[in-house]
């Protein structure tokens, strides 16, 4: 019987209104029902491009010689200044190298000075005619093979220095360890990773727009940054990129964050905002997470409408903490049940209500 009752209000309203030309009466919805007003926030509006936040100083240290680790000075999260000795890989084979490059310089750099003494003795005889002139060609030419193998000898001992200065690896500039790939006795070769250091005082995003608002957001660069965390920031800077990717026909644009106390770790995602892509004034609403009702694949919030509950379907965008974006489905102003299960309940005692009136 109560299933028919419930069946039968929609009708019975309907000829009531019919019968008195009025609206039919809607019973009140209970005043515990919470509800919130949906608002954009403070938010640009505006179509949402996701990026990731990246440093703009940032250096992947990698092994620049052969040897094994033989000390590490910093760790993960660690603060370094610009010079700072990050780890220590040992050096026997590297310094065995530059010294006997060494020697042969100073072995390289007394030929040479004897065979500009040679030349120089038959450079004073031939004045007098005591050497013929084959001679004084000899020495000469002897002369500039020793400067030319000392050269040669001084070049290989700048490499071999090198190569031992490889096994020092230091900070390049004032930053945060943000990775670390070895750890003291492991053996590396040129190329291995072996620490990632970052600057955090300067951040940068990068999105790719359609080459179609490439041109409308260079001749209007407002935007708003939203981080993962719900903060909302407003770039230092926005460069667009002057050519399109052939193969995606994307444009890139880059946007710089202002200085933060708290910044954004790099590779976390972020959204950019850009004031030319406001398409409705509805871009950018959110709800809490918790007022959506889900049914299977169905997104939905009950919205209140005339005195009523109405189940409305959502379409989302990204989450952020407590909170979703809804790109479509919903306006700024409308009013949203806060929990779809005490909807269902104010539902059940609107058309009990109802039911009583009709009795």
């Amino acid at each position: 019987m109560r299933t028919l009752r419930v069946l039968l209000l929609p009708a019975l309203l309907a000829l009531s209104a019919c019968g008195t030309d009025k609206p039919a009466a809607v019973p009140p919805l209970p005043k515990d029902l919470a509800t919130f007003t949906v608002a954009a926030n403070g938010a640009l509006p505006g179509r949402g491009w996701d990026g990731v936040v990246e440093a703009v100083r940032r250096a992947d240290l990698a092994a620049q010689t052969a040897g094994r680790v033989s000390a590490v000075n910093v760790d993960v999260n660690d603060r370094v200044k610009a010079g700072d000795v990050l780890l220590r890989i040992t050096a026997v084979e590297q310094d065995a190298g530059a010294n006997a490059a060494r020697a042969q310089l100073r072995a390289a750099e007394a030929a040479a000075a004897e065979a500009e003494q040679n030349y120089r003795r038959y450079a004073a005889l031939a004045d007098g005619q005591y050497v013929s002139k084959a001679q004084i060609d000899q020495a000469r030419a002897a002369r500039d093979s020793a400067a030319a193998a000392r050269n040669a000898a001084a070049a290989m001992l700048a490499q071999a220095s090198q190569q031992a200065a490889y096994t020092v690896v230091r900070a390049p500039f004032d930053g945060v360890v943000a990775r670390r790939d070895v750890e003291p006795g492991e053996t590396v070769a040129p190329g291995r990773p072996l620490v990632s250091v970052h600057a955090p005082d300067a951040l940068r995003i990068e999105v790719a727009v359609p080459q179609s608002r490439a041109e409308a957001i260079r001749r209007d660069p407002r935007a708003q940054v939203r981080l993962a965390d719900g903060r909302a920031l407003t770039p230092a800077e926005v460069i667009v990129f002057p050519a399109a990717d052939a193969a995606s026909h994307s444009v890139n644009v880059r946007v710089a964050l202002p200085a933060l106390g708290a910044p954004p770790a790099p590779g976390t995602t972020a959204k950019v905002v850009f004031a030319v892509d406001a398409a409705d004034a509805d871009a950018g609403l959110r709800v809490p997470a918790s007022s959506i009702a889900q049914r299977g694949e169905l997104s939905a919030v009950y919205v209140v409408a005339d005195g009523r509950l109405l189940l409305r379907q959502l379409r989302l965008g990204a989450r952020t903490g407590d909170e979703v974006e809804v790109i479509a489905g919903l306006r700024a102003g409308e009013v949203v049940a806060a929990d779809p299960v005490a909807a269902l309940q104010a539902i059940a005692a609107q058309r009990k209500a109802a039911d009583a009136r009709h009795d």
